[in-house]
C-alpha cells in the first residue's frame, strides 16, 4: 500500500509539473513582440552584409552601414541602448523569410515597399527613396534599359530589380545571383555585360572600383522601408519602432544618417 501511494503522489507530482511547463510555454507564446524585446533587452534585427553603404561588413571587419546605424538608432529609443541589437545577417532572398518564420524581430536590409510584399509582411513607413539603376563598364556601349536586350544582365534573386528588368528588356538574358558580392564579382569577371539593383548599392560598388559607371536614367522608385512580420502579436512592437522612426525623421537624426552614408558615397 505504501508503495501503491509513493507512486500515486510521483504521478500527482509530474502532472502538476507538466502542467506547470505547459502553462509558462502558454505565457510566452502568448506574450507579444514587444514584451518579449524588453524582456530580452535585445533587438534582433535582421540586415545585409555586402550593400555597401547601407549594411556592409568594412575592412576593419566591422559591420556598418545607413540600415545599422538606424537600427541602433531605433533601439536606443526603444531600449534605452544602442548597442542592445543583435545583428543578423539576411540577404534578398531570405530576409522576408526570416521575418515570417519569427527569427528576426524587424528587418532593415534595403526592403522596398510594394503590394506583394504587403500581403505577406508589414512594412513601416519610408526611410528612403531609391531607383532602379544600371551599371556597366566604364567603356560599355550600353546607353539605357532597351540596349539590354540580347545582353547578359546580372541580378540579385529576390530584389524588385530582377521583375523590373524583365519587363524594361523582356529579351535580356537575365543571369541571377543570391549576394551583391557574387554578383558584383561576376560583372567585374565579365560574365555579364551590366548589373542592375538600386542606385544606392551600385553607389557602394562604385566606390570600390572605378572601372564600371552607373548610368542616368532611374527607372523606378524604390520607398524602403523596415519590416515586421503580420499578426496582432508584433502590433505593439510595430507601433513602438514607427514611433521612434517617426521621431528620428522629425528631430533630423534621419537626414544625418542620409549624409554620413549616403551623400559621402554618392560625392566619391
Amino acid at each position: 500500500m505504501v508503495k501503491f501511494w509513493n507512486s500515486f503522489l510521483l504521478l500527482i507530482l509530474t502532472v502538476a509539473m507538466m502542467s506547470g511547463l505547459t502553462s509558462c510555454k502558454k505565457e510566452v507564446t502568448n506574450q507579444d513582440l514587444l514584451g518579449v524585446v524588453k524582456q530580452r533587452g535585445v533587438i534582433v534585427a535582421g540586415v545585409k552584409f555586402d550593400s555597401k553603404p547601407f549594411g556592409f561588413i568594412d575592412t576593419d571587419q566591422k559591420l556598418k552601414g545607413f540600415d545599422v546605424d538606424l537600427v541602433r538608432e531605433i533601439s536606443k529609443r526603444v531600449l534605452g541602448d544602442e548597442n542592445a541589437v543583435k545583428f543578423q545577417q539576411v540577404t534578398s532572398s531570405n530576409r522576408i523569410f526570416s521575418l515570417t518564420t519569427g527569427s528576426v524581430d524587424l528587418v532593415a536590409a534595403t526592403l522596398t515597399i510594394n503590394t506583394k510584399r504587403r500581403q505577406i509582411i508589414d512594412f513601416s513607413s519610408p526611410y528612403y527613396i531609391a531607383g532602379q539603376a544600371i551599371m556597366v563598364p566604364e567603356k560599355s556601349d550600353i546607353k539605357s534599359a532597351r540596349n539590354l536586350n540580347g545582353r547578359k544582365v546580372i541580378v540579385v534573386l529576390g530584389s524588385t530589380s530582377e521583375k523590373n528588368i524583365r519587363e524594361l528588356a523582356p529579351r535580356a538574358i537575365v543571369q541571377g545571383f543570391r549576394t551583391y558580392t557574387d554578383a558584383f564579382s561576376a560583372l567585374r569577371a565579365g560574365r555579364a555585360d551590366a548589373l542592375t539593383t538600386d542606385d544606392t548599392i551600385i553607389t557602394g560598388f562604385l566606390a570600390e572600383d572605378p572601372n564600371f559607371k552607373i548610368l542616368n536614367e532611374r527607372y523606378t522608385k524604390e520607398p524602403y522601408g523596415i519590416g515586421f512580420k503580420k499578426g496582432s502579436d508584433t502590433q505593439s512592437f510595430q507601433n513602438t519602432v514607427n514611433t521612434a522612426l517617426d521621431n528620428i525623421k522629425a528631430d533630423g537624426t534621419l537626414e544625418l544618417l542620409r549624409k554620413k552614408w549616403v551623400q559621402k558615397y554618392n560625392n566619391r
